[in-house]
């Protein structure tokens, strides 16, 4: 078999040295331009974000005596609780107008896995009064927490709205 023709040694490594400098000038451009600000300068951004299991569906109950026979003998706990759990809704407004309404599902097949959400914000510096209402019960009417408070939002400034149990409900930081 022939071998295929190559180039002379110094103009192959001229030719390498040429790509390599090409790629290196695209990398270079590409990460200084274009230009990107994630908020501008008169920008805050508020941020929801939790991860938050709700109550059951259904209030646990005892087993009758009749109920706990007819099961297997490694089965028989003595209270019957649902899987299921209720939807998290989370309204949110800003200086009185609704600025979220949103509803997170239990996840599982069961649906008794724990309610995701986030949701990105994007507001004017200053002041702002906050309301946010959130519902983790399969109640009836109402909001199981409310928080309501006045922010100051300075520029660039994050502000995230969760719900941690442990520390009363709703928290702003």
């Amino acid at each position: 078999m022939d071998k295929p023709p190559s180039l002379p040694a110094p103009l192959s490594w001229l030719s390498q040295l040429l790509l390599w400098g090409l790629f290196a000038l695209v990398i270079g451009v590409f990460s200084r331009w274009p230009g990107y600000t994630a908020l501008g300068a008169d920008q805050a951004l508020i941020k929801l974000s939790f991860t938050h299991a709700g109550k059951r569906m259904a209030e646990c109950r005892p087993l009758s005596p009749e109920e706990l026979a007819k099961l297997p003998p490694n089965m028989r706990a003595p209270m019957k609780c649902e899987r299921e759990r209720a939807p998290v809704r989370v309204e949110v407004d800003v200086d009185g107008t609704p600025a979220v309404r949103y509803v997170a599902t239990p996840s599982g097949l069961s649906r008794d896995g724990a309610s995701s959400a986030y949701q990105r914000l994007t507001v004017p510096v200053g002041g702002h009064h906050l309301a946010v209402r959130f519902k983790d019960s399969a109640r009836g009417t109402g909001f199981d927490y409310q928080r309501e408070q006045d922010v100051a939002l300075a520029p660039a400034q994050i502000l995230v709205i969760d719900f941690d149990a442990e520390k009363g409900g709703i928290t702003l930081r």
